[in-house]
């Protein structure tokens, strides 16, 4: 991404967070930048494919933070743990997750996390698919989709409507997924039971 391209999405998340998508003009976008209205039409080609754009932008830096604490993290339950907990934070202090998720700029924005909201949706899941596939190597790959999905679903639900116990809440249903699965890779097996002779 170069830093033109990052400067026009910065602009356009903030005047989203303020006037929605639907009031959101390309030429304010460039004033932002300093750059003219065609120069972001030739980033971007028209305003719904800009919206997209920054939907997946905002999208990338949640997913970064949930990655750095995924890999940061050796016990993989509480590597989700911290994981889910600062993508809850981040949605809490950042402008146009607030906007979205409060519901000044719900009408419009939130498509981008519903019914339109597969591309975000891929995005997410790709990362917890990742660190179950390295904590949990001998699941099979649908079932690491399946718990990865769940994930990504459960906590968005938690973000729409946000419930006592949220993080906890993603961890139970990830734990309840890995029910019977092979015990983590980076856990040492639990200790033999010793074999009582008559």
């Amino acid at each position: 991404m170069t830093e033109l391209t990052r400067d026009l999405l910065d602009a356009a998340a903030e005047l989203i967070a303020t006037h929605g998508s639907r009031g959101l003009r390309m030429a304010e976008v460039a004033g932002r930048v300093g750059v003219s209205r065609q120069t972001v039409y030739n980033e971007f080609g028209n305003k719904e494919r800009l919206v997209q754009a920054v939907a997946l932008h905002k999208t990338a830096e949640f997913v970064d933070g949930v990655r750095e604490r995924l890999l940061g993290t050796p016990d993989p339950l509480d590597g989700l743990r911290r994981g889910i907990a600062f993508a809850f934070d981040l949605a809490a202090r950042d402008p146009l997750a607030k906007s979205v998720l409060d519901g000044a700029n719900a009408e419009d924005m939130l498509p981008l996390l519903t019914t339109r909201g597969k591309p975000v949706l891929s995005l997410a899941t790709a990362v917890f698919a990742q660190h179950v596939r390295r904590h949990w190597p001998g699941l099979p790959e649908a079932r690491v989709h399946l718990i990865a999905e769940t994930i990504v679903r459960v906590a968005l639900s938690h973000l729409l409507t946000p419930g006592n116990r949220r993080v906890e809440a993603v961890v139970q249903v990830t734990e309840a997924l890995l029910h019977h699965c092979t015990t983590p890779a980076t856990q040492p097996p639990p200790p033999a039971r010793p074999v009582s002779r008559p």
